[in-house]
Parts: structure tokens; sequence; C-alpha cells
């Protein structure tokens, strides 16, 4: 009863009419249980809520594809940006399918509608005389890109808290919005050098001519749409003084395009295009897509996000609607959340920290148990942390308190022989009766409430509590003792709680919808809307249930529960080898030995390594000069000749014994790649031994080049755990 309807709803005049979107997620990655539970997941219970209290209302979602993080993706990845996002669209579909999202359109910003929408408010703004332009100095990379550097593809020093890796747009340290050139110390993120400072012309909204409509906006809505504090005060920290202009420009490929001549190279920047996604995809969904975003009369818009989002959509986003004088539905109600962090710290996929959705899945655990889990810690009010015992005590809840309970209360009604599976009559309700269902009542009433407030944690726990009476309804009337001394009363019992758990599975349904499922086939009914209170004859006397009664929560067991907190936590094999990527500086024949070269290594920062090499032979001098290479700087220091040697310099080796057998290896991309960048194993954890013995030890590690892919037992090794190390020339060998 829940879902989406077949057809596209419409607003409906003197009904409740809720659009509902959860912020549009990054394609470029996999989304994590705190990417989950901040905005798809939250929204979708309340969609479900509005469904099954029969209002008009659907729920809109889909990737964010445009902008800077996707071109260095696709950099990263060595493909296009459409063929990251046809990719990450499909991963990112998939995952939200199995946590069973309910969307009415789950669609993209890569499309058609996206460029009409987005130009059209832009040319209204701009004929409106909101927009501005001004020749703004900005970083360009011009020893190796020769591009200018849009904000992601800029990193460096936050100029307020100094975090070290602030991007171009805003520091994650402090959550300050930033412009590029504020960074200290900044860098190209493609190649990590210093760039320049050039001139280049942009297009601006000016926020200070909307600055009084946006205040009076943000005064009304945040009060009658209930705002959290904290997106109150990060929305403040814009509004409360003068709001300057905000650059709506970049220079980049990969987005909707500007539609004037004298800016043909530039597109949207993500923070002004990606919100107008929710439009566009409501577009692809319905061709009456205006009857939900030109209908502020009829429509309450809600919207779901983590506070990293909130100035985009109660400043940005609105004012660019109020901009374009056309009659836009605005927000009204806000559902923000704090950040969800793993008990071994942030999540990482890269460092393979924390549980994603491609690896909730892997584990075999039910996505209705992890709902039940992140519902039951959404961080609404400051933020939490995913830890293992945690997941285990809540799985443990739901399997006492609703599981048993179905399954103890549907059992004994198959098993007593005086029923045989069908519901007994109700007579008259005693003192014991009348009580449950008066304090089932008042629960009811304030499930309702919260849910209309949108607290959807204090909701769940409420139904929780529902459930909790009837177990303690069953402990205190004890049916399996009143089985054959007085039937009537025991039929009684069981039928209340028939229909308890009739009411528990609707109540329970925006939460866990694959479950109550379970419950309601078990019942042998179908799904129903919301009852304002509990009915005892919903399922009425004669109904009989269905003859297959299976648990519906499994309890986890403790080695499964220590092997997922080993794969999640980051801390992979140890890796023993100081393996690091150098430059080399210098090439010099050995003074005493006419097959060696010394060579003089740089580590980065002033640090210099000295390498004797027996590669003479395969390799000239010029070969070697400014060459990015991996070296190891563990093995135990020999004289060669008289001469010492501090560093190895790897190869892999074909065995063939000619000039073309050894290969250097080096980074995948060099230029993205500093000397000194640590090279491991995805998730292993770098502990070099103290010293290493060549013949005794170094040898015998597995170290192999496999189709140019280096490995060490077997696991791929990367530098700085996302830049693969491969063989420069030969496809297979030893590595040496």
């Amino acid at each position: 009863m829940s879902k989406p309807s077949g057809t596209p709803p419409l607003p409906k005049d003197g009904e409740r009419n809720i659009l509902i979107t959860s912020a549009l997620p990054y394609v470029n990655n996999v989304p994590h249980l705190g990417n989950i539970i901040g905005c798809v997941l939250s929204a979708d219970v309340y969609a479900r809520y509005c469904r099954l209290k029969n209002y008009n209302c659907i729920y809109i979602c889909g990737t964010d594809e445009y902008g800077t993080a996707t071109e260095t993706k696709a950099l990263a990845e060595g493909c296009t940006p459409k063929e990251i996002c046809d990719k990450y669209h499909e991963i990112h579909k998939e995952i939200y399918e199995w946590f069973n999202i309910s969307f009415d359109k789950f669609g993209r910003t890569s499309t058609n509608s996206q460029t009409e929408i987005a130009q059209d408010i832009f040319n209204k703004i701009k004929d409106n005389g909101y927009t501005l332009t001004q020749e703004i100095e900005q970083l360009y990379c011009e020893q190796t890109c020769k591009m200018f550097l849009a904000d992601r593809f800029v990193e460096g020093t936050c100029p307020h808290c100094k975090f070290e890796d602030a991007r171009g747009d805003q520091c994650d340290g402090c959550s300050k919005l930033l412009n590029p050139t504020e960074l200290i110390n900044p860098r190209c993120k493609v190649c990590s050098k210093p760039p320049i400072i050039k001139s280049t012309k942009h297009i601006f909204i000016d926020l200070p001519q909307l600055q009084q409509q946006v205040d009076q906006f943000v005064e009304r809505n945040s009060k009658d749409g209930n705002w959290s504090e904290n997106s109150i005060a990060i929305t403040n920290t814009w509004v409360k003084g003068e709001l300057k202009p905000r650059c709506i420009t970049r220079d980049l490929k990969w987005g909707t395009p500007v539609p004037l001549e004298e800016f043909k190279d530039k597109v949207f920047y993500v923070w002004f295009d990606a919100p107008i996604g929710y439009i566009s995809i409501t577009a692809e969904y319905t061709n009456e897509w205006e009857k939900w975003w030109k209908n502020p009369e009829n429509v309450n818009l809600v919207q779901f996000m983590g506070k990293d989002n909130v100035p985009f959509h109660t400043v940005i986003f609105p004012a660019s609607l109020i901009g374009s004088k056309d009659n836009y539905t605005l927000l009204n109600n806000l559902s923000t959340t704090e950040f969800l962090n793993y008990e071994t710290g942030k999540f990482s996929k890269s460092r393979n920290t924390g549980v994603f959705g491609d690896g909730a899945k892997a584990t075999g655990i039910p996505s209705e148990v992890w709902r039940f889990y992140l519902l039951n810690n959404r961080p609404e009010s400051s933020d939490s942390i995913f830890s293992w015992d945690d997941f285990n005590f809540k799985n443990n809840e739901l399997l006492n308190n609703f599981g048993n309970l179905v399954n103890r209360v549907l059992k004994m009604l198959n098993t007593n022989a005086a029923f045989n599976g069908v519901v007994p009559k109700i007579a008259q309700l005693n003192d014991v009766d009348k009580k449950l269902v008066q304090e089932v009542d008042e629960h009811l009433v304030q499930y309702f409430q919260r849910l209309e407030e949108i607290s959807l944690k204090e909701g769940l726990k409420i139904a929780m509590s529902i459930s909790k009476l009837g177990n303690t309804y069953m402990q205190d009337n004890k049916p399996w003792d009143l089985s054959g001394k007085d039937n009537e009363r025991c039929g009684q019992v069981l039928a209340i709680l028939i229909n308890l758990i009739k009411l528990l599975s609707t109540l329970l349904e925006p939460y866990i919808p694959s479950l109550t499922d379970k419950v309601h086939q078990q019942l042998n009914v179908e799904p129903t809307k919301y009852s304002t209170h509990f009915d005892i004859n919903a399922i009425p006397a004669g109904h009989e249930i269905s003859k297959e009664i299976l648990p519906l929560v499994k309890k986890i067991e403790a080695d499964d529960l220590k092997k997922w907190r080993t794969k999640f936590s980051g801390i992979g094999p140890e890796f023993p080898i100081d393996m690091k990527i150098a430059t080399v500086l210098e090439v010099n024949d050995h003074p005493s030995a006419e097959n060696l070269y010394v060579i003089k290594l740089s580590l980065g920062a002033d640090q210099t390594k000295t390498a004797v090499s027996g590669i003479k032979a395969n390799f000239e001098k010029s070969q070697l000069i400014g060459k990015k290479l991996a070296v190891v700087l563990n093995l135990k220091p020999s004289k060669f000749k008289g001469v010492l040697s501090e560093a190895m310099i790897l190869v892999a080796d074909d065995g063939q014994a000619t000039k073309e057998s050894l290969s250097f290896l080096v980074p995948l991309n060099p230029q993205s790649v500093e000397p000194g960048s640590k090279i491991a194993g995805k998730g292993m954890s770098i502990k070099p031994k103290p010293t290493i013995d060549y013949q005794k030890e170094f040898l015998h590690y597995d170290l192999t080049c496999i189709d140019k892919i280096i490995s060490y037992n077997k696991s791929q090794l990367f530098i700085n755990q996302n830049e693969p190390l491969v063989s420069e020339k030969i496809g297979n060998g030893k590595v040496r």
C-alpha cells in the first residue's frame, strides 16, 4: 500500500499535495550508509507514510551527473564522463532497489529536459536583471594541464580552519564555502602542480538584489516548515548579513551549456544546475510537471538532505526560482541529518573503511535489518556512529520485540487444535483488554504527530513501543496456560494480538516494508491504509491465517560479526615493504664497476637517496633522468665496490635476458603522482620491517607482474591507494 501508483499522481484542489525530494547523490561513487540514511532512505519513509495516509504525493530523486566531480572521476578511470555516469547510475539504482527505496521517479540530470529547464530559468533571471558579468582571477594550471581549474580541480589549505585537504568550493573541515583562490598553497588535483592566477570572465547571480525576497522566504518558511536549528543556523550564516554575488558558471565541458555566445565554452556551476534536476526529473516523469512545480498554493515541497547541502537548497535554489519570476513551488519543509560516521573513522571506499551499499548487500543480511538499524540511529540532531555491536543489538531488538511476537502468536493460533489457524471471535472486552486498546490508541496519536513532524526516529520508537505493549499483554495473559482450560479467553487474547500484529505491520511498513510484506503474507491479508485507532476486528473472526509461519528475523552469529568488523575496518593485510615513488635526479657511472649506475633519487621534501643499480646494460642515462619509478627503501644498506646503496630500483623481469627484458614500475598517470608517494595494496596496512634481507626475504615475496599489473600476494598495488602501479613495457614477469 505504500508503493507508488502506476500512473503519475497529480495535485488535487483541497487535498494534501506533497512533493518530496531527496538530495541528488553524486554519480561518481558508491553510496555508503551515511549517504543512504542522510537522504534517500529518510525520504522513502516519509513518502511511504504519505501514501498510507492517502495524501497525493510524489517522491523524486536521481543521480547528479554534471560537474567537476564527474570529470575528475572519468579522468581517474580513463573513460568519458558519460561512461562514468552510465556505470554509476546503474550502481546507485541497483543499491536503492535492494534497499526498497520507493521512488516515483529515479532519474538523472544529464537529459534534454535538464538543459531546457535550466537554460529557461537562467534566461529569465538574466532578463529580469538578476545576473552580472565579472572578470575574475581564477587558478590556471600552466605547467601541465593548460586549463582553467574549476573549483573541484583545486585542493589546498583552508584559510579559516587550516584543514590541509580543503576543496576549491568547500572545506570538509569547517564546512565553509570557498573560492579556489582563497586556498593557501593551492595545487592542481590532476597533476599536483601549483597553479597560477589568470583572469577569465564569468556570470554571477546577483544575490544582493534578491536579498529582501530571500530573507522573507527564509523567515516565513523556516518557521512554517519546522526547519531544524542546525539548518537555520547554517542558512543564517548566509542571509544574516549581506548576500554576495555568486558565480554560476564554470570552465568545464561536462555540464549544462550556458546559452550565450560569449560563454559558449562554459557550463553552469553544479550547485546552480543540480537542484534544477528535481524539476527536470519530474518533467521526465510527467508532462504535467508544472502542476507540481508551479503550484505553490496547493503543493507542499518537502526536501531531505544532509547538513552539508543546506545552503544550496535554502538560499541558492530558492533565489534562482524567485529571480525567474515564475510562480515556482518553493521549499516548505526541510528535513536534514547530521553525519553518520563509521566506528573506525570516516567512510572511505578507497581505504575499505565502512559499509557501502554493495557491501551491505554482500553480507547477506536482509535490507530490512539495515533499514531498521539506520532509522533507529538516524542522526537527526547530532552526528552518530555506526558500530557492529549496536547493529547486533538493534537486530536482536527487532527479533525479540516484533519478530518473536509475530512468530509466537501465529504459531500458537495454528497449532492449537481449538482454532487450527482460524481467528476466534472477540466477545466482551475485560479491563485488561480495554487498557491495551486505550494505551495503543494513545501511542497512535503520538505516532501520527511525530510522522507529521518528520520525526522519523521517534515514530519508529513509538511503533516498537506498541509492539512491546503486545508482548507484555501476551505475557500477562499467558494464552498457553489458558489453552484447554479456558479456550474462549485464550481465543480472545490471540484474536486481539492478531489484530495488533496487523496494526503494527501497517505502522512499520514505511520503515521495514519487505518484512511487513512477509507478515501480511503470514496473516493471509492484504496491506491496508492507516487506521487512526486500534481496530480489534480488522481481521474478523473466521479468517484463516497462513499455514506456513516462518521466522521473520535471524540472529547474527558472533563469528559473522567478527568477520564483518574486520572486513570493513580499513585494516587490511600488512605490507612489509617500504615502497615509494622516486624521481631520478642524476645518473652517473660507478667509479669502480663498469656495469653499475650510481643514481640519485628524490623522494620529495628535499629528501634524497642513492641507489646503486645493475641496469646499465638495459637503459641509457637519458632514459632515466626525470623518470618517476618505484623504489624499495627498507632493504639492508649495502656497499657495491665502495659506494653505499640506500635504495633499490624495482623492475619487472621477463626472464629472457635481453636488453628489453627489464621494465621499470611506474604510475599509470605519472603527472598525478608526487615523489615520496606510498605504494601498497588497497586496504593494506603499511608496516615496513626495519630491514629486509634481499636474498633471504625479498626474493621470496610474491611480487608479480601480470598483464602489466603489479601485485603483492595477488593484490594489486596502488600509489596513494588510488593510482595503479604498472610495468612500463613488459607484460609479464617477476618483480625484483
